[in-house]
């Protein structure tokens, strides 16, 4: 679904439901995290999470714009359109839209890439990795207190093992 469709599917729910036109402008906003739409108090303009769409289907976008636009038409009329009036859930409730989104689903990230450096003891051995470089001239083993010394740097996610 493009920007364009969604504007049509947002002035025919509009007129359908509300009985008034929706004259500005409804587009995807890829960056919307953790809500499925916004409406913007200054421009009038409507947002919608993608994911409501490709994740959930058009049933739950649907509900998303029919909450969205009760902001969108209270705020024209000069009322508030905050979720706990009354004026919003009655009519939240009249046209049938959903009061809260699905959450969308957690994109998996992997850490990326970087350097792990490992230290040892010269006296007993042990051996640190360290994300940062450390001055070998300051710091000691934590076991004897003996010196350490660098060996070699790891280039890994997380730290080896």
């Amino acid at each position: 679904m493009t920007n364009e469709d969604l504007q049509r599917l947002v002035e025919e729910i509009s007129l359908a439901s509300f009985g008034k036109p929706f004259r500005h402008h409804a587009m995807f906003n890829a960056r919307l995290r953790t809500t499925g739409g916004r409406y913007r108090l200054l421009d009038h303009n409507i947002e919608i999470n993608p994911k409501m769409y490709t994740e959930h289907g058009e049933d739950v976008l649907i509900g998303v714009i029919k909450h969205e636009l009760c902001h969108y038409h209270l705020h024209l009329a000069g009322h508030s359109g905050k979720h706990g009036t009354v004026a919003f859930k009655r009519l939240l409730e009249q046209v049938g839209g959903s009061r809260f989104a699905p959450v969308p689903k957690k994109q998996s990230r992997q850490p990326e890439l970087r350097p792990w450096h490992l230290y040892e003891c010269v006296q007993c051995h042990q051996q640190y990795y360290r994300a940062r470089r450390i001055d070998v001239s300051k710091m000691v083993c934590g076991r004897c207190r003996g010196h350490l010394e660098w060996q070699k740097t790891v280039i890994a996610r997380t730290r080896p093992q």
